[in-house]
């Protein structure tokens, strides 16, 4: 299937889910990735059996990996390593998320193939960044992203204990940055003819993503209090329960404008002269007891009731509180485009979208995630070794198809 950025070619050098996952969002938006993976494949093919699955899927896998090629080389050679000189002679973009030191041992290090290969964009995708004392240190998603932004801390209710994080979400917020800084560069590349070298890290999307706070702390020396339902100071902004025990939210940030729709809604209108509550500084000091107001009222009808009553409000904004489940069967999460259906061998599957459509529609990937080394040999031959030379390197095992290992 075709795409924005048909005709561009990947070489991805990636494990996990950070740089396989940018690298995904570029094979979704039409570019050709080559996945380059050592002879035991990308870790990242073994979540499957680590989340407990049992069946013939990999769906962690599938997500970041789809529409890729797969070639098993042995970096350790130097047969290996031409191999790889050779992909990356005619590509676009190198994505990685290997670690500095480890690229540099290799040869694959920014300064070395920027030399080389001037018109590359390589991206980079680290942990902690390119400089500072812990450029080098291992990190996955929940130590760099997670805990060492602020953001754990950051939602930790008072006297709580640290929230965990849902797999992967640093790794993808992470993703969709290294996604868009390649194609500005790549932009950037048609004016000036020349490649650059391109990063993000996990601790710099994490702090962005609590860039509120970060900026506050910055420019006013000031933190944010946590939020506590019980005493929101803008009780219009906060979480309730319906009397079914479905849970929603209220989002009513404008207190001139959605204070009385919300009142209204509720079957209150006195409140909007009540002393207690008329005014933005008055709710916020009597918050407890509106509050506590607001969950007596919200208990006495169901969450389908007080959605009609909500909707019948223009001003009054709120959400419901979706369990996955409960996303599966919200119809306008499949209006919205975020379910495509990958093909594959028994006709397609059922997969999430990437969150970016192109003239109005999702774009389709081409089939699933490769095999390990399913594309070994196409991609040789692709590179001119005919083969005899084929023969040769699966002989010494610098390269390998190892189809039968599935994903």
């Amino acid at each position: 299937m075709s795409g924005p950025l048909d005709g561009v070619r990947v070489v991805e050098l990636g494990v996990w889910v950070a740089g396989p996952g940018a690298a995904g969002l570029l094979a979704d938006w039409g570019a050709d990735v080559v996945k380059i993976e050592p002879p035991a494949g990308d870790p990242a093919r073994g979540f499957g059996v680590m989340l407990g699955g049992d069946l013939d899927s990999n769906p962690v896998f599938e997500l970041d990996n789809r529409g890729k090629r797969s070639v098993v080389v042995d970096l350790s050679g130097a047969d290996g390593m031409q191999v790889a000189h050779d992909l990356l002679a005619g590509a676009d973009v190198f994505v990685t998320n290997i670690r500095p030191s480890a690229l540099a041992r290799l040869g694959l290090d920014p300064d070395a193939l920027r030399e080389r290969y001037p018109r590359l964009v390589y991206a980079l995708i680290t942990g902690f960044g390119l400089g500072g004392p812990d450029a080098e240190k291992a990190a996955y998603d929940i130590a760099a992203y997670w805990a060492r932004s602020g953001i754990a801390a950051s939602l930790q209710a008072p006297g709580g204990p640290l929230p965990f994080q849902r797999g992967g979400m640093g790794d993808h917020t992470a993703a969709m940055t290294g996604a868009a800084m390649v194609s500005a560069a790549l932009y950037e590349r048609s004016n000036s003819g020349q490649g650059q070298l391109v990063t993000t890290s996990l601790l710099r999307q994490g702090v962005y993503t609590i860039g509120f706070d970060v900026n506050i702390a910055l420019m006013w020396g000031r933190t944010l209090e946590i939020g506590v339902r019980e005493t929101m100071r803008n009780p219009s902004v906060n979480n309730y329960t319906a009397g079914d025990g479905q849970r929603f939210w209220i989002v009513g940030l404008e207190g001139d404008r959605h204070w009385p729709a919300l009142a209204r809604a509720v079957g209150r209108p006195e409140w909007l002269d009540d002393e207690r509550f008329r005014s933005a500084r008055d709710r916020a000091v009597n918050a407890r007891e509106l509050i506590a107001e607001l969950d007596a009222v919200f208990a006495t009808r169901s969450r389908d009731e007080w959605a009609t009553a909500f909707d019948a409000e223009p001003d009054v904004f709120w959400a419901p509180v979706n369990t996955v489940d409960d996303l599966l069967g919200d119809e306008q999460f499949h209006a919205s485009g975020a379910v495509v259906h990958v093909p594959d061998e028994q006709g397609s599957s059922p997969m999430l979208a990437s969150p970016a459509d192109f003239g109005g529609e999702p774009v389709q990937p081409r089939w699933r995630a490769p095999l390990l080394g399913e594309h070994t040999e196409e991609v040789l031959r692709e590179l001119g070794r005919d083969d005899a030379e084929i023969r040769r390197l699966r002989a010494d095992g610098t390269v390998s198809s190892q189809t039968e290992a599935g994903t």
